[in-house]
């Protein structure tokens, strides 16, 4: 009969231990921005519009009732980055976020589609004001926990050329796709060409330079221009978008901007992100008009970041798989 057979696996991922220590490093962290003024806020987990990020896959669902009888789509957001922008342009000030966010086809140790980001602003701040941030965040939530140090800082560029000798903005994709050939054992890639330049620079850093960071902490800053997205590009002898990523523990932890503030550029590039989507076969996502028009309206020069917060929970456990801290990951929902 319906209802009556006991589930195989009921029981949640994470330990009692460790949702106590979920609950810690939330209230230290929320404490953190407290002392410093920085706002909480909570955005809508759905949104009209999603991601154009060829990289992220968004869920999609309807909504049908009153206002919409023949349906009206919605997504999960991927990141409250867009609603979070629009109170920023509203006067908002400085503010932080713990925010559910979702994201489709991941799945793995590092992985879930559902999963926790702790998302912050600053306006006023480089990227550089926020990696100071970031450690002095790290230090006071890891306090007893990790023995957390401020991060080395290494240039994108400086760091192929220490560990790998290719001038990502020099060398052309015959370089790495010979770099590939021989120390990765990569001939060829279906989905790579020589008109792939960040695709070639995507394998080298996933596959020979992440790998030989191990456990130290590091941050990368100053990507090209061409892996942008949502940040500000610096022009000089080598262009550089103002962007950083954070490993600890093994794993990407933070990506970071300071923040892109041109209303008609963004536009653009969601357009070519878009374009990029369907020359790769995916469908093409709504462009987030609102948060066009927040820019347009007026953007606070400012710097902001995402944090994987299970991943920040992996670092403090030392656990090997997200699935130990989450209280129920994919396998137990």
């Amino acid at each position: 009969m319906p209802g009556t057979d006991i589930p195989a696996d009921w029981r949640p991922g994470a330990s009692k231990k460790v949702l106590l220590l979920r609950a810690t490093v939330m209230a230290r962290i929320r404490g953190f921005f407290h002392e410093r003024n920085v706002l909480e806020v909570d955005t809508p987990q759905l949104a009209s519009a999603a991601t154009t990020d060829p990289a992220i896959d968004s869920f999609q669902t309807d909504y049908t009732g009153p206002g919409a009888a023949h349906g009206k789509p919605l997504y999960l957001c991927s990141s409250p980055e867009f609603f979070m922008k629009r109170l920023l342009a509203a006067g908002s000030g400085a503010i932080f976020q713990l925010a559910h966010v979702f994201r489709n086809g991941e799945h793995g140790a590092r992985h879930n589609p559902e999963f926790m980001m702790l998302e912050w602003y600053r306006p006023g701040f480089d990227h550089h004001a926020l990696m100071d941030e970031i450690d002095d965040l790290l230090v006071e939530v890891l306090d007893g926990l990790v023995d957390y140090r401020a991060a080395r800082r290494i240039g994108y560029r400086d760091w192929f050329l220490e560990e790998t000798g290719l001038d990502p903005w020099l060398d052309d994709t015959c370089a790495f796709r010979g770099f590939a050939s021989e120390k990765l054992g990569i001939e060829t890639l279906p989905a790579l060409d020589d008109t792939d330049r960040d695709g070639w620079l995507d394998l080298v850093v996933t596959h020979w330079l992440e790998p030989r960071l191990g456990h130290k902490t590091q941050f990368v800053y100053d990507y090209p221009p061409s892996q942008a997205s949502l940040a500000r590009v610096r022009n000089g002898r080598y262009p550089v978008a103002e962007r950083f990523e954070l490993y600890a523990g093994g794993v990407e932890l933070a990506n970071g901007f300071h923040e892109l503030t041109d209303a008609k550029e963004q536009a653009q590039r969601f357009e070519a992100e878009n374009r990029c989507r369907v020359q790769r076969g995916q469908a093409e996502m709504p462009v987030d008009a609102a948060l066009i028009g927040a820019l347009a309206h007026g953007l606070p020069e400012c710097s902001g970041v995402a944090l994987g917060f299970d991943r920040l929970l992996m670092l403090a456990t030392g656990a090997s798989a997200i699935d130990a801290v989450m209280p129920f990951g994919l396998d137990h929902v």
